[in-house]
């Protein structure tokens, strides 16, 4: 069944599944990418973020479901009919050819004419800022330079959306740091549809329009980064996007959940007696707050993690409760030292425990 036409740059996926033997690597995928948006898939190695990325480029064929782009169905079409570009982890450039010759390859290939050749591929590396290197060889360039010559290789055929797995797995953090500045900053100017590939969540955060978070073959979440980080929709996405307080307990009430002997206040709702888990950020945390808090609890610091602009407080109370906390500034309080963590209930969020 083919979609309604849809402009440029719309991938829509619909139930996607995939199996290798017993292994089910994709679940019912479904999500939809629109026009000009960076779109990242976000998860642990295994979980089926690659599939689903080789399943949009046509180098994986589904079992069940459908792919779409530009409302056009083209599960069945091969990857060079699909007007995608692709960026892996490796960035495959041929040794043997100059720069100039790698960018141009894709072109080749669709018998672009000589003289138009010549003109893109100078305009691709001008794009990605290399524009006196293509007489290079790719041994003679950097990590970085590598990535930008893919980059304009996957750009210079004119692609309808642009497919990145990985892209900066292969550099140190310093250079990753640099790249997804760039990176985004590149994807802006041209205003390709780009779906982007990553277990790293700080780069999920930093470069995405919007995150589909995927777990065990399924998307468990899709939003804003924002949306992501302060309002996870399960325990996973909680666990799994930046660092987080999971306490175990019972809903007892709208608000309200027990937990180790005392009530958290918790925003949210579920039946009473439901496993629940109170999802709180550490930086959310304040230690001997001066103003009124929803939640109140003495506590003890365990340990003291000097971390240069922030200071980190593992904290356990009586009953068996552990929390992290997180400041700005000095050290404050001691190894041993008793203090009152507080929060109010808009800054935790309860969140129903997944069944295993």
């Amino acid at each position: 069944m083919t979609e309604a036409p849809g402009p440029a740059g719309t991938v829509a996926l619909t139930g996607l599944v995939k199996r290798y033997g017993a292994t089910v690597a994709l679940d019912g995928i479904s999500l939809r990418v629109v026009p000009g948006e960076f779109f990242t898939l976000l998860g642990p190695s295994g979980c089926g973020k690659t599939t689903t990325l080789r399943s949009v480029a046509g180098f994986v064929t589904p079992d069940a479901g459908r792919v779409a782009i530009n409302g056009a169905d083209v599960t069945d079409v091969p990857p060079h009919l699909r007007r995608v570009g692709m960026v892996f982890q490796h960035y495959a450039l041929f040794p043997h050819r100059t720069v100039a010759q790698n960018v141009a390859f894709g072109l080749r290939m669709q018998r672009v004419p000589r003289t138009e050749i010549a003109q893109r591929v100078a305009d691709a590396l001008a794009l990605v800022q290399l524009p006196a290197h293509g007489a290079r060889y790719p041994r003679q360039l950097s990590g970085g330079e590598q990535q930008r010559v893919a980059l304009a290789r996957a750009l210079v055929t004119r692609p309808s959306v642009l497919l990145l797995d990985e892209p900066l797995g292969a550099l140190d953090k310093k250079l990753r740091d640099h790249m997804k500045i760039e990176l985004k900053r590149l994807q802006r100017e041209v205003g390709i549809t780009t779906i982007y590939v990553t277990h790293d969540q700080e780069e999920a955060l930093t470069m995405s329009d919007r995150i589909a978070v995927v777990h065990r073959g399924r998307v468990e979440q899709i939003a804003p980064p924002r949306g992501l980080y302060e309002t996870p929709a399960t325990a996973f996405v909680a666990s799994f996007i930046g660092n987080i307080n999971l306490l175990s307990g019972r809903a007892a009430g709208a608000n309200v959940v027990a937990c180790g002997g005392t009530t958290l206040a918790a925003t949210g709702a579920a039946p009473s007696g439901t496993a629940v888990a109170v999802a709180l950020r550490p930086e959310r945390i304040r230690l001997d707050p001066a103003t009124a808090q929803d939640t109140v609890l003495p506590m003890t610091v365990a340990h003291v993690v000097y971390q240069g602009e922030t200071v980190r407080y593992i904290l356990t109370s009586e009953a068996g409760l552990e929390l992290q906390a997180v400041e700005l500034g000095e050290v404050r309080f001691a190894a041993g030292a008793r203090v009152r963590a507080g929060w109010a209930a808009a800054d935790a969020r309860m969140i129903q425990e997944e069944q295993t």
